[in-house]
């Protein structure tokens, strides 16, 4: 990948934005631009896969389309053993169509209020699609997990999401109360933005 390559986000989430510039300007460098899809004026398609694959593809296919750019998505979310798998690809949308961090997470808590420590292990999930333009016949698909478990209350002021109430198992720390760096080196899209930079290498060999 040439340093001057410029990549749509397909995301109107500021926090996941936020972690994915980091971590691609970790592997590639400062110079590759990443611009977010809104600021193109693509607004966002509606997220009908039921697996995280699936939405994952049709957002980069959809920013792709749009913008005439190779095209970067991502789709994410929790998984909650005790609520077998739960919210997974509705995690954004757990408390309702327009609920907030705040509200997925009090809900969160809420189906989990009876559920003893030792049943309370969840992962997050990331799976990355990468396509050159949006009729790729060949997309690229990265996919990364972080294990831990869900905390009976929410701690820490950092990350977004569901990471105040998302213990890491390494650190007995939730997500929220690492920092940034502590953060992408741990997380699940930390792990799929490493091998797709793997997959991006073996495809320009």
């Amino acid at each position: 990948m040439s340093a001057s390559m410029r990549i749509v986000l397909a995301s109107s989430n500021s926090g996941k934005a936020r972690e994915i510039r980091a971590l691609m300007q970790e592997i590639y460098g400062p110079d590759l631009e990443l611009v977010l899809q809104s600021e193109l004026g693509i607004a966002s398609i509606e997220e009908t896969g039921v697996t995280f694959s699936e939405n994952a593809l049709l957002k980069a296919r959809h920013a792709a389309a749009a913008s005439g750019l190779p095209a970067l998505a991502d789709d994410s979310g929790i998984e909650v053993d005790a609520l077998n798998g739960a919210p997974g690809v509705r995690s954004a949308r757990f408390a309702g169509l327009n609920a907030s961090d705040r509200d997925n997470v009090d809900k969160l808590l809420g189906d989990m209020q009876a559920v003893p420590a030792s049943k309370r292990s969840a992962r997050f999930r990331c799976v990355l699609a990468y396509v050159e333009r949006h009729d790729d016949p060949s997309p690229l698909l990265a996919s990364g997990t972080w294990e831990g478990s869900i905390a009976t209350e929410a701690q820490g002021n950092g990350g977004f999401g569901y990471d105040p109430v998302f213990i890491d198992y390494s650190t007995g720390m939730t997500a929220a109360q690492l920092t940034p760096a502590e953060k992408n080196a741990r997380s699940h899209r930390g792990m799929a933005l490493t091998e797709l930079r793997s997959l991006l290498t073996d495809k320009r060999r």
